[in-house]
């Protein structure tokens, strides 16, 4: 008779078999959510967007309402006039809006490019053992307090850049219509140019590691493709990267701005806060709505130069405002091409 056990297999242990066939297996555990949780948890969701929606309708209002007496007595004029006198009860935010923009805007123009070389050499070009502590030496600088920049802005780099940028640019450009006005002012090293570069430096940590990381996610895939169909770095970078990141991009773009149009302490030491607008020059001393608000703020009495410093804090949240939206815009436009032929 042939049997189905394998020929060196022992005898079956039949009491062995009964006794494991009797093993019960493990009761299924309970899930510890149910509707009552989920029910819950959506409703603390909802509370936490609300509560935050609240908060920024408040501050609105709180800036609308506190800055209302200049609103009334100024009117749009307060944004075109550069007179800011605490004694005659006559104000203007020109010099503070074009100090805001101007030293934003310099930072963005330095920090960018920075950045965008900094992530592309740690995620393409980089050897491995330099890709750790290059990275988490560029975030330390985010670490950095904005006053102790202040200070080596006010003491090292304000005479460096007086003499070894501001004096030989003049001497070079003297007599040169208008670059001649760009680069007038005292040689004292403080001004719109150095606050400028100072938000740079403090920026650059902030658009480098969102950019590094928004690179870091494209698929491998993609970038092998493109390399294997002959393609250079720039190329894979410019074509494969940047399409696929450009949110990302754009995203670590627009924090680095929030956070230079914020900025207060590193500015007010390094701009000069001189309410005056006498030329264009980026070397001349000028004022930012940041750093007449920490210089003026606690001193001001209860009045129209209250309301006034009130109206600047409801300028520069309209121009945060605007930035985020001119943002929005440009993502929403850059993917309406998308798949379009130039």
């Amino acid at each position: 008779m042939s049997s189905t056990f394998p020929a060196g297999a022992g005898p079956l242990d039949l009491p062995a078999e009964r006794a494991r066939a009797k093993v019960t297996p493990p009761p299924a555990k309970r899930p510890r959510s149910g509707p009552a949780t989920d029910r819950l948890f959506g409703w603390a969701a909802k509370g936490a967007a609300l509560l935050t929606l609240a908060m920024l309708i408040g501050i609105l209002l709180s800036l609308l309402y506190g800055a209302w007496p200049a609103i009334a007595k100024f009117g749009l004029g307060f944004l075109t006039s550069s007179v800011w006198d605490p004694v005659q009860d006559q104000y203007g935010g020109l010099v503070m809006i074009y100090g805001t923009l101007a030293t934003s805007l310099i930072a963005l123009l330095i920090a960018v490019p920075v950045s965008f070389g900094i992530a592309l050499f740690l995620t393409e070009m980089s050897p491995a053992w330099l890709k750790r502590p290059l990275g988490t030496a560029i975030e330390l600088l985010a670490a950095v307090p904005s006053i102790v920049y202040g200070m080596w802005g006010l003491l090292v780099f304000g005479p460096i850049l007086s003499t070894y940028v501001q004096q030989p640019l003049q001497k070079l450009f003297e007599g040169v219509p208008y670059l001649g006005a760009l680069v007038s002012g005292p040689p004292v090293g403080i001004g719109i140019l150095s606050a400028g570069i100072i938000l740079a430096i403090m920026i650059i940590p902030f658009i480098a590691s969102v950019m590094r990381d928004v690179f870091e996610v494209t698929p491998p895939l993609l970038k092998e493709s493109a390399y294997g169909l002959g393609s250079t770095t720039w190329e894979v970078v410019s074509k494969v990267v940047l399409p696929y990141t450009k949110a990302g991009v754009i995203g670590g773009i627009m924090l680095g701005l929030g956070r230079a149009l914020g900025e207060t302490m590193a500015v007010t030491f390094v701009i000069g806060n001189t309410n005056q607008l006498n030329s264009l020059s980026v070397f001349e001393p000028a004022n930012s709505i940041t750093s007449v608000l920490a210089n003026e703020f606690a001193e001001a009495g209860a009045g129209l130069h209250q309301a006034s410093l009130m109206y600047l804090g409801l300028v520069l949240f309209f121009i945060t405002f605007v930035v985020l939206s001119l943002s929005k815009l440009l993502l929403a436009q850059m993917k309406k091409s998308e798949g379009t032929k130039s």
